[in-house]
């Protein structure tokens, strides 16, 4: 074989490999930022799920139609995500192996295809609605025809996706980037906003005022915890950092969760800030007609001035580029893990492109598709969340990194109320009662 010292790509995933067997073999049990730095990245991939194009959405019509009524779920659903997000770190640490993986060897052969073609449909939602918000981004920000943004988003995706070429780090920089620029634009907003944060922490109480309350708050949660991030997240802490003894693989673990609680911690701010800014804009306004985002792009221009209605837009193109890239490297977990098999991410990536340009170019309404798209992944939900719980809960598989009691007991607890919220969704919406 031949040197490969002058590979960037080596050279990246040799010098973070290094400096986190490092951190795990130092005895110093004291905490600083500089052996945490290592492992920090998966979470921080997951989390871009969670302040995707769908939560912009449900965000903005539950801030504009309640005001701060349901910060508190944003907050609560966050924590539940928190949790199974933890889980799955959990999962691919101890058993080094990811979620899709597991199924496959674990469940009859019936079951595993079945699980493949639902997490397919799952993985398609995601990248429709990711895809068409990003081309929304576009859209928004420079006023060019939808399908001009379209391709505009293909071609950053695919700009995106290459940089895993030299390596995760520089791919995890990149998205983290993009998720800083999310967050960094709710702060201008939140400031510009002027919210009365008196009744913002009186939304911190748990409350619903009404059947649309509860409507809205199953769209949130619904919006929030994605099975395609659940899905990832084992496959990213599988293998990244290899732990030999029992007290090494709990400092990983302990990292771990360090990592999702930024990133989680991260996340639900945003999510915060998108219903802050829609309740404080919008509601206080007595606009409480806000239901699309092509909707509270226009409106904010003559409430808050230009500039917020740019920052809005910047903010949807970098969530919408950061998770259609996310996206892409699900559905490659996802058809690796279930059926072993691969095919290039840019041939994936291409292929997933299809619909999104058919919804386009039919004139559909993209913030209802992306209310569509929720309504799919909610179909999902239970078959991750159900093997997840189950696979952590042995110790054939987990080892000393088993659930204790009272985790599984908590997980399944979050599990039954996503799930019993989901299928409310899901009724709502097709009985229209």
């Amino acid at each position: 074989m031949g040197d490969e010292s002058g590979n960037p790509k080596v050279a990246a995933l040799s010098a973070t490999v290094t400096a986190a067997h490092e951190s795990l073999q130092s005895s110093d049990k004291g905490f600083s930022f500089k052996r945490l730095a290592p492992f920090m990245g998966p979470a921080f991939i997951a989390s871009v799920a969670y302040m995707d194009p769908g939560n912009f959405a449900t965000n903005v019509e539950a801030g504009s139609k309640l005001g701060y009524e349901l910060v508190w779920v944003i907050v609560a659903s966050n924590l539940m995500a928190m949790l199974l997000q933890m889980l799955s770190a959990k999962l691919g640490i101890a058993a080094g192996k990811n979620l899709a993986e597991l199924c496959r060897e674990t469940y009859p052969s019936a079951v595993v295809w079945f699980l493949w073609a639902l997490m397919e449909v799952v993985a398609m939602a995601t990248d429709l609605a990711e895809f068409l918000g990003a081309a929304l981004g576009f859209n928004l920000l420079f006023s060019v025809p939808l399908w001009v943004g379209a391709v505009l988003t293909a071609i950053a995706t695919f700009v995106l996706l290459g940089l895993e070429r030299r390596g995760f780090r520089p791919l995890e920089a990149a998205i983290t980037a993009l998720v800083g620029v999310v967050a960094a634009c709710y702060l201008v907003e939140t400031i510009l906003d002027r919210p009365a944060w008196l009744e913002v922490a009186g939304g911190l109480k748990p409350m619903f005022s009404s059947r649309e309350a509860v409507l809205l708050a199953s769209g949130i949660l619904g919006a929030t915890v994605m099975p395609h991030a659940i899905l990832l997240h084992s496959a990213l802490t599988q293998g990244r950092v290899v732990a030999k003894t029992v007290a090494q693989r709990r400092k990983l673990f302990g990292y771990e969760v360090m990592d999702v609680t930024i990133a989680m911690g991260i996340a639900s701010l945003v999510n915060a800030a998108m219903l802050i800014m829609a309740a404080a804009t919008f509601h206080t306004a007595g606009n409480t007609t806000v239901a699309s985002i092509e909707d509270a792009h226009r409106t904010l221009q003559p409430l808050l001035g230009k500039a917020a209605s740019v920052i809005f837009a910047i903010s949807l193109l970098a969530a919408g580029l950061s998770s259609a890239a996310v996206g892409t490297m699900a559905g490659q977990i996802i058809m690796q893990g279930f059926v072993h098999r691969s095919i290039p991410l840019w041939v994936r990536r291409g292929v997933t492109m299809v619909p999104s340009f058919i919804v386009i170019f039919m004139g559909l309404n993209p913030t209802r598709t992306l209310v569509i798209s929720q309504v799919v992944l909610s179909f999902g939900l239970p078959f991750v969340i159900i093997p997840l719980i189950q696979f952590t809960r042995r110790k054939d598989i987990m080892g000393d990194l088993v659930n204790r009691r009272s985790t599984t007991f908590m997980a399944g607890c979050v599990g039954g109320l996503i799930i019993t919220l989901n299928v409310y969704l899901i009724y709502r919406i097709f009985t229209g009662d």
